[in-house]
């Protein structure tokens, strides 16, 4: 697999730069967190890594032990700061087109605060 070029004018390269603000709920030297503005649950946090990366296989392949270990430990905090990692809670990572990324930024979706329903809808195929 070829190397994917990171697009620095993604929405979420701006929210980490200050150009665009975010409702934020933490960060730290890994990861930014914020609420999503078109939330799916009644918690849905966005959680981003503070450096360039495309998808989930973008971040496993080129990240540094330090930076993953620090971002899914970042959020792990928030899971619990949120009070959801007791009631249980979803974590989602959409890679590529056909999995539903729509931001070119690696990140996970956060969802809890109540029943989710089923993992996708539609069949046993994913079609809807």
């Amino acid at each position: 697999m070829t190397a994917k070029s990171y697009d620095k004018n993604n929405i979420f390269a701006k929210i980490l730069r200050g150009e665009i603000p975010c409702n934020k709920v933490y960060e730290d030297e890994y990861a930014l967190a914020f609420h999503d503005i078109a939330p799916k649950a009644p918690v849905h946090v966005l959680v981003i890594p503070k450096g360039a990366y495309v998808d989930l296989c973008d971040f496993a392949r080129q990240a540094s032990a330090d930076e993953i270990a620090g971002f899914y430990k970042a959020a792990t905090k928030i899971a619990a700061d949120l009070g959801i990692e007791d009631a249980g809670f979803r974590t989602i990572a959409n890679t590529g087109a056909g999995g539903g990324q729509e931001v070119p930024h690696f990140h996970i979706h956060l969802l809890g605060g109540g029943p989710l329903g089923p993992m996708i809808s539609g069949n046993s195929r994913g079609i809807a």
